[in-house]
């Protein structure tokens, strides 16, 4: 088994192209085994010690399908002494008022499940003007926006990879 369970939510596959390039930054599906959530169940969760949490924002500031459907699930995974970090994908100039609002909601609720977050990212470079996924002036995890900051995608997850991996301690 890898040493890290990252587990997706996609509709549009924004975000899973995202996970497919953190898993290949980690060093491959040796490391990282990525996790569709419309196929997962809570047993999924238990081989991790380190997990990476991904989700779109939704419509206005709601979780992607997938996450919605599995949310009320996160209360039978023990979080407890894993460390979770997140990354959601979002529109902050068409969406500004709740840019990652999906990662804020899922990050709230593990935290409160047990789970230690790892992983925070800074605001600075973002024109969103609210967001759930804030906490002490950082995101709760990487926010990548491929529709209007493509150009940055590549070059924000390999810094948050880096960042990760002495997080996780790997």
């Amino acid at each position: 088994m890898s040493n890290i369970g990252l587990f997706v939510g996609s509709t549009t596959g924004k975000t899973e192209s995202a996970a497919e390039m953190v898993q290949e930054e980690f060093g491959g599906d040796d490391v990282v085994t990525i996790h569709n959530m419309d196929e997962v169940n809570t047993e999924d969760f238990d081989g991790y010690q380190n997990i990476i949490i991904a989700s779109p924002t939704w419509n206005i500031g709601e979780l992607q399908s997938d996450w919605e459907g599995f949310f009320d699930e996160l209360d039978n995974i023990d979080f407890n002494g894993k460390k979770v970090a997140y990354f959601g994908t979002g529109d902050q100039i068409g969406y500004g008022d709740n840019f990652q609002d999906a990662m804020g909601i899922l990050e709230e609720k593990i935290s409160s499940l047990g789970g230690t977050t790892v992983g925070y990212w800074s605001t600075d470079g973002y024109e969103h003007t609210e967001s759930k996924a804030v906490k002490n002036g950082k995101f709760v995890g990487l926010a990548l926006d491929e529709d209007n900051q493509a150009e940055f995608t590549e070059e924000r997850v390999k810094k948050w990879v880096a960042q990760l991996k002495i997080d996780f301690g790997i």
